[in-house]
């Protein structure tokens, strides 16, 4: 595929297929993917409790994530959900705890009452589907890459979803954002473009981490 509109209606048939699939999983099934992929994050993002967190409230049988940052705000993290405030621009991200109040934002999907007003270090971002070049398939409204597009300097990006999202590739296009990892049930993956010449897997993953840091 090459055309814009040819790519755009198979991503949206295949959106609607991957959202039925994870929405038919029992909620035990759901349960239990979602501490897996919590583990790895912990496995792999050794100080992830000094980070300002931007993560998502879960909708549509999204793995939730609000145990783990409600573990690393424990230890020091912040955090902070994505709010629209302009249609078809880059979201801002509101200061969140487990005792905040909440409203309903865009789309009926609640967001913190108070406009605080935060820049994550790191962000976990929702996945319908991705590839092996750690491409996301997400909703289509583009929010996520507008935000990222606009964010200097750039936060660490994991894409978070099931493993029965891999796709051979969404067919990214100029305004696709890659993430730099993919965390499923699976496994979790660090983006090629991250790899050093002269570094094991795990070596890579230590120079990017720092490279992200500095």
């Amino acid at each position: 595929m090459k055309a814009w509109d040819e790519i755009r209606t198979w991503r949206r048939t295949k959106r609607a297929e991957l959202i039925a699939r994870r929405q038919a999983l029992s909620r035990e099934t759901r349960v239990q993917a979602g501490a897996i992929v919590v583990e790895r994050i912990f496995d792999q993002i050794a100080d992830i409790g000094r980070e300002i967190i931007g993560f998502y409230w879960p909708i549509k049988g999204e793995l939730d994530m609000r145990e783990l940052v409600a573990t690393c705000l424990m230890v020091g993290a912040k955090a902070a959900l994505p709010v629209i405030v302009e249609k078809n621009r880059p979201v801002e991200f509101h200061v969140w705890t487990p005792s905040c109040e909440m409203t309903t934002g865009f789309w009926n999907i609640p967001v913190p009452a108070q406009r605080a007003v935060v820049y994550p270090t790191m962000l976990l971002v929702p996945l319908v589907g991705f590839d092996a070049h750690c491409y996301r398939l997400g909703y289509g409204g583009g929010y996520y890459d507008r935000t990222l597009a606009a964010m200097s300097p750039k936060p660490l990006t994991v894409g978070v979803g099931y493993e029965s999202g891999r796709l051979a590739s969404i067919h990214p296009q100029p305004h696709d954002i890659a993430m730099d990892a993919i965390a499923t049930d699976a496994e979790f993956t660090w983006a090629s473009s991250i790899a050093y010449d002269g570094h094991t897997a795990e070596e890579s993953n230590v120079v990017m981490l720092n490279r992200w840091r500095s």
